[in-house]
């Protein structure tokens, strides 16, 4: 069996895009297990860069197969935008699976979503991810499954929600709501079209783990964006961490093997909420621009601070992490000092857990230790011993602290600026 869960360690955007098209060539079977069109990977392959939101980063291998499992919430319309572009550029699609028990992303998800933003001031994308993850929740959502149903019962059924919803858009935001014939027909387009690719994506990962295929589950977003595990309420709506891939996917927990945690050298965040590290200053600016962080999915810049251990250890601890990726150490070519946050300092003491309370979290002072840096160029470097001196004492003192090894370490966004340690998939 050789089953792994890849996840994001900090606040997302580590760069599990990237990590995942590279396991990917070993993998035969890639699973998307939660999130929705709110998450962005980033990929590059030789001069080319593609960016998906929804479709699985194992696309880019015809001979990987991709799911979309059930825990995600699917807009297909979004799906389709990707697998046109894709054709378009050369790549075959065929490889595609799609879950009939995802839930469906409704034009009025994305509106109140919109709406209910411009109140809460939360940060979403405004893509209706949690609005569609709650009408889950109430038991009133359509799912793909649904669109396939009866032409009376599916109109009955989508007539009373969008009635429902307008009432909430008309009544409550004063804004115009939707005809819900509209929405029914956009929906029957756009599964129409998706047909092809629907399939029981549970029975199709079962069968590939009895049969001892390789399967790599990819989560969105990161562990302290969890619903119930993240920094609440500044969080997404699904369940990130590797549990997640059990109840988004179908599958029992003894079936994973490993649990692949992606970080970055240091640390971003995107949106609002508590954030230790966070550098508010030239050095934060120089972050930045170096590590091109600006979201995939909004293009909004993101917050950069100095790698903060303690969520490490608190992702480690939720996630039960076996294994370690670092990115984009070579963002940190030509720093004289690094720092690394090993505790809090909260009320005149040193905290080594992360917090459960935000309001304490608020409050904490980073603890660093402070670490020479390296002045060379690691971009080109394929081989751990090549790295400088102090660039491998980095990645040690990082090993060291979390008690995780490392077997991947990225020293650049294309494939082959990938060092590997130890192989995940043999």
């Amino acid at each position: 069996m050789s089953a792994t869960v890849l996840i994001g360690s900090q606040w997302g955007d580590e760069g599990k895009g990237k990590i995942t098209d590279f396991l990917a060539e070993k993998a035969d079977c890639v699973v998307r297990y939660q999130g929705g069109s709110n998450a962005g990977h980033t990929v590059e392959v030789a001069h080319e860069q593609f960016k998906l939101h929804l479709i699985p980063s194992g696309i880019l291998y015809p001979n990987t197969l991709c799911i979309i499992a059930n825990g995600v919430v699917v807009d297909m319309g979004k799906v389709i935008e990707e697998l046109e572009s894709l054709k378009a550029r050369g790549i075959d699609t065929s490889n595609l699976r799609l879950s009939l028990k995802a839930p469906v992303v409704m034009p009025y998800h994305k509106k109140i979503d919109e709406l209910e933003d411009q109140a809460s001031l939360i940060g979403t994308t405004k893509r209706g991810i949690g609005p569609a993850y709650a009408d889950k929740i109430n038991r009133i959502g359509v799912r793909i499954c649904d669109c396939l149903e009866e032409a009376s019962w599916l109109e009955k059924k989508v007539k009373k929600i969008v009635e429902y919803k307008n009432r909430i858009i008309e009544g409550i935001y004063q804004e115009e709501g939707f005809d819900y014939r509209l929405v029914l027909d956009q929906v029957l387009e756009q599964v129409n079209y998706l047909k092809p690719y629907l399939a029981d994506t549970s029975f199709l990962i079962y069968e590939a783990i009895k049969q001892g295929k390789k399967v790599l589950f990819e989560g969105a977003q990161g562990t302290l964006l969890d619903i119930d595990h993240g920094t609440y309420p500044y969080v997404t709506s699904s369940h990130p961490i590797s549990g997640g891939a059990c109840v988004g996917a179908g599958i029992g927990p003894t079936q994973i093997s490993r649990v692949l945690g992606v970080a970055k050298a240091y640390t971003t965040r995107v949106g609002e909420g508590p954030f230790p590290t966070e550098l508010n200053d030239e050095m934060g600016d120089l972050l930045r621009q170096r590590g091109a962080e600006f979201g995939t999915t909004t293009g909004r810049p993101r917050r950069c601070g100095w790698l903060d251990t303690v969520i490490l250890r608190y992702a480690t601890r939720v996630n039960g992490m076996t294994d370690m990726a670092i990115t984009k150490l070579d963002v940190l070519d030509g720093f004289e000092t690094l720092k690394i946050c090993v505790a809090y300092r909260y009320q005149g003491r040193l905290l080594y857990e992360f917090p459960e309370s935000l309001g304490v979290l608020e409050q904490c002072v980073p603890e660093y230790i402070e670490m020479p840096g390296w002045q060379e160029d690691i971009s080109g470097i394929k081989r751990l011993k090549d790295l400088p001196a102090n660039a491998r004492s980095y990645l040690r003192k990082i090993e060291e602290i979390t008690g995780v090894k490392q077997c991947l370490v990225a020293v650049g966004a294309k494939r082959d600026q990938t060092i590997v340690k130890c192989e995940i998939f043999d």
